[in-house]
């Protein structure tokens, strides 16, 4: 909307994406912060609860009360102040917006499920996989027909390796289904997610406005993707959703995100790792998210090859908790790991 201002009133400043991922920050951030509370006080009232599972540490049965399912109000914050500030006939915004609503819609069945069953398990893992490949593989195909850079690049490199053509699109969908499955892993205690959340977006955000940017994406030597730039505002949106959101979620959480929203943010990240050609960056960018998917991996194989288990529990964080670490202390070491983390995956820029 702001950019068709530009367009007919020639206000010069709604131009910037800058300015317009700003503007996208302040909206949903707000409009997170005054939907919340009636979300909260709504789902109280017809007892939309999430259920803890029985084999959980002990410490979280507290939690039984809980509302769930806060992921629907920061996504839907995220797209109407994204419908207010980005270029609406961008491909990349119209992708990226997809790749928000689709994974969200499949987190929402899941958490229905849990909900009205009054069970944690949800939907079946092979019906989770299903649909997350299926969404996965409508946005690799729009991505594949737009006629989206298929080459493949890794960090350090300033030239790609290969170029995948049409397997372009099945080496995306696994990025899509890793990369949502690690974070939704990641959502097991009070804000652990929103925080490494909102710095991989923010770094995904830099690198998609510096490949959309032809002075700095060629200075840096990176490739240069003409028109992403344009995500950045959506991601601007998102980050500024889930600080609103982390208001409501730092322990004690007032609102679970559920997998209505650790699914929508995995299917974004996967997204803008792949629009800003940062596939194999994303090891380091979502390294806390890494750690806890290869966390539960580890356990599951070794328990069925070896009977044994590698950790007390998994994911890793229930594993702490089992060492007798406090919650908070579990949290606020996992945002240091991924700030860190964070940090080293922007000083790659400059090592070309």
């Amino acid at each position: 909307m702001l950019y068709y201002i530009y367009s007919i009133f020639d206000i010069n400043i709604f131009q910037y994406i800058s300015v317009r991922a700003a503007i996208a920050f302040f909206v949903s951030f707000i409009l997170v912060l005054i939907c919340m509370p009636k979300y909260i006080l709504w789902t109280q009232k017809r007892g939309t609860n999430q259920p803890i599972s029985e084999f959980a540490p002990k410490n979280h049965q507290q939690k039984t009360n809980t509302p769930t399912m806060g992921g629907i109000v920061f996504v839907s914050s995220t797209l109407v102040a994204s419908f207010i500030c980005a270029k609406l006939t961008n491909e990349y915004v119209i992708l990226g917006l997809l790749s928000i609503i689709l994974f969200c819609l499949i987190g929402i069945k899941d958490d229905l499920s849990k909900v009205l069953q009054r069970k944690n398990a949800g939907m079946s893992a092979r019906t989770k996989l299903l649909l997350q490949g299926l969404s996965a593989f409508v946005i690799a195909l729009g991505l594949y027909l737009f006629n989206f850079d298929t080459s493949f690049y890794v960090p350090f490199l300033k030239n790609p390796l290969w170029y995948w053509d049409i397997f372009s699109i099945c080496f995306w969908i696994l990025v899509f289904i890793a990369t949502s499955n690690a974070v939704n892993l990641t959502d097991g205690l009070d804000g652990l997610v929103a925080i490494p959340s909102i710095y991989a977006i923010t770094t995904l955000g830099v690198l998609v406005y510096i490949a959309g940017h032809s002075v700095f994406s060629s200075y840096l030597l990176l490739p240069k993707i003409i028109g992403s730039g344009e995500v950045a505002i959506v991601a601007s949106a998102l980050v500024g959703s889930l600080i609103g959101f982390l208001w409501y979620n730092c322990h004690p959480a007032q609102v679970f995100m559920g997998d209505s929203g650790s699914l929508a943010l995995g299917g974004f990240i996967a997204y803008m790792g792949i629009v800003s050609k940062n596939e194999i960056l994303l090891f380091v960018i979502g390294f806390i998210f890494v750690v806890e998917a290869l966390s539960v991996l580890l356990q599951i194989g070794s328990y069925k090859t070896r009977g044994k288990r590698i950790f007390l529990m998994a994911p890793l964080h229930h594993h702490f908790e089992e060492k007798g670490l406090s919650e908070s202390k579990i949290i606020v070491r996992f945002w240091i790991v991924a700030l860190i983390s964070n940090i080293i995956a922007l000083i790659t820029l400059k090592l070309r």
